[in-house]
């Protein structure tokens, strides 16, 4: 082991449960214990690839994860760069009404159950028009964020276009009955929204469905259905903390 990743200890993940989870559990830790202090730089994507055994999908969700606890920034040309010890998870809003969070949490169980698949066979299955769409829902995500919108017809449409690329039409229809109320900011209250932590929380949803979007016109079916899944699991995680307030 080179190293640059020798002194931190890291151990090839099994193949149980998510493998993005285990790397971004260890790499967490390195962070919390100031093993890797702030200011310096994790290994490389190829080093890390390397010394947990995984690709580099798992690689990049799981520091999209130590993105979304505020623990490190990654700059094109830099690197990977701790910014603090501690997490602050990005989360839209100060509370939520607990029917809500139960909706939400029901809504998200059935798309875990199905979306996986949608995107790995989209990843298969897309044509040129398909192509073009994802891309174009994928930059109406990123121009309604930039304008500080909540970007929740975007989001759903995205998805909707990853639904219509499985040319399979009972995933499309299944889509189109869920509607936009099926993004969970859907059923936020405005006055419940941090402005802050939403931004930062949708900037972390622009960059999952990136690696989506990645994989799938990649035809790498099964990256797009692991990215797929950590996209919905981590929402479904983030919005249970809620039931614990």
């Amino acid at each position: 082991m080179p190293a640059e990743t020798a002194r931190f200890n890291l151990h090839k993940v099994g193949r149980q449960g998510s493998l993005s989870a285990h790397v971004a559990d260890q790499l967490e830790a390195l962070i919390l214990q100031e093993r890797v202090k702030v200011g310096e730089k994790l290994p490389t994507e190829n080093r890390l690839c390397d010394s947990f055994g995984v690709s580099r999908t798992v690689i990049r969700e799981a520091i999209t994860h130590l993105k979304s606890l505020g623990l490190v920034e990654t700059r094109r040309g830099v690197g990977t760069t701790v910014l603090r010890s501690t997490a602050v998870e990005a989360r839209p809003a100060e509370r939520i009404n607990p029917t809500t969070v139960e909706d939400i949490l029901h809504v998200l169980e059935l798309r875990l159950a199905l979306e996986p698949a949608a995107a790995e066979l989209a990843a298969l299955r897309h044509d040129d028009e398909d192509r073009r769409l994802i891309e174009a829902t994928h930059a109406a995500f990123i121009k309604a964020q930039a304008e500080k919108s909540l970007a929740r017809v975007e989001d759903f449409e995205f998805h909707h276009a990853i639904a219509r690329a499985t040319h399979n039409p009972f995933f499309e229809q299944f889509y189109e009955q869920l509607s936009p109320s099926g993004i969970p900011r859907a059923k936020l209250l405005s006055i419940d929204i941090n402005p802050a932590a939403s931004e930062r929380y949708l900037l972390r949803v622009q960059e999952e469905h990136a690696y989506i979007l990645e994989a799938i016109l990649s035809r790498d079916g099964e990256a797009a259905k692991e990215t797929m899944f950590q996209h919905l699991n981590r929402a479904r995680n983030m919005y249970a903390q809620y039931q614990e307030n």
